[in-house]
């Protein structure tokens, strides 16, 4: 059984109240995703992903594990490796070829200036206009908790945002040849319980479980469903209930946090 998603698969995905979502802003070209694990932004955003490489904007990928900790049944060594292939392929599904792993260790992520510095840095080489993370509140809706790593990851992306533009906060980026950027015009949540903005999924859906479905050995691990149906289901599910606020089409709710 994995460790990292048990309880996640029946949390409610973007509820958040019935206030109609806004549409994303476009003002942006390029996009970094930050997210803990393989498997993070396939549980939902990349349906979105996969509509804005459709038009022509750049979206890298910035992993802080591998996932080594996610499948009980596989030891670490060998479940790095595996997870980081998955990745890969998943990512090209929806067109992102940039897609790097920090190398943090798996389920014990600490919050800190260790990990706000890594991210500042990746903001300062990549240069979005948008970051999009996970969601980093404690629970995903009612009583369903929230895990460690998720949680520290998205609140240090949220501070790194501010640091990367920020000449005097962590001044060796700056002695490294990674000038300050602060170009981020707006921080993207996926996953979380107090959704604003959505995107339409339309076009991306069927890339999304074909993306999601990429890491298969993991899904093996959750769940006795067959795979694609389990994906299906759970993207329809997920792309339904923010639908229902974002006039009846299939959508991909996200926090959005503007600058």
């Amino acid at each position: 059984m994995s460790t990292e998603r048990a309880t996640e698969r029946t949390s409610p995905v973007g509820q958040g109240g019935a206030e109609p979502l806004k549409p994303m802003p476009d003002d942006w070209r390029r996009a970094l995703a930050i997210v803990a694990h393989p498997d993070d932004l396939e549980y939902g955003a990349s349906a979105a992903i996969a509509a804005w490489t459709d038009q022509g904007r750049e979206v890298a990928y910035l992993l802080a594990t591998v996932g080594e900790a996610g499948i009980d049944g596989i030891a670490p060594e060998e479940c790095g490796p595996l997870r980081t292939r998955e990745q890969l392929a998943s990512a090209a599904e929806v067109g992102v070829t940039s897609v790097e792993f920090l190398g943090h260790r798996d389920g014990v992520i600490e919050y800190g200036t260790a990990l706000r510095r890594d991210f500042a840095a990746a903001i300062r080489r990549h240069r979005p206009e948008l970051v999009i993370t996970l969601n980093h509140h404690d629970t995903w809706g009612g009583v369903a908790w929230n895990t460690p790593d998720h949680r520290a990851v998205g609140r240090a992306v949220l501070d790194a945002v501010g640091d990367a533009g920020n000449r005097w906060i962590f001044p060796e980026l700056t002695a490294e040849g990674l000038e300050p950027w602060d170009g981020v015009r707006h921080v993207a949540v996926a996953g979380s319980p107090h959704p604003t903005h959505a995107v339409d999924a339309s076009a991306g859906a069927e890339r999304a479980v074909r993306s999601l479905l990429a890491h298969r050995t993991y899904i093996e691990a959750l769940t006795d469903e067959d795979p694609e149906q389990y994906c299906r289901t759970f993207l329809e599910g997920a792309m339904g209930s923010a639908g229902a606020r974002f006039g009846g089409r299939p959508a991909v709710a996200f926090e959005v946090f503007s600058r």
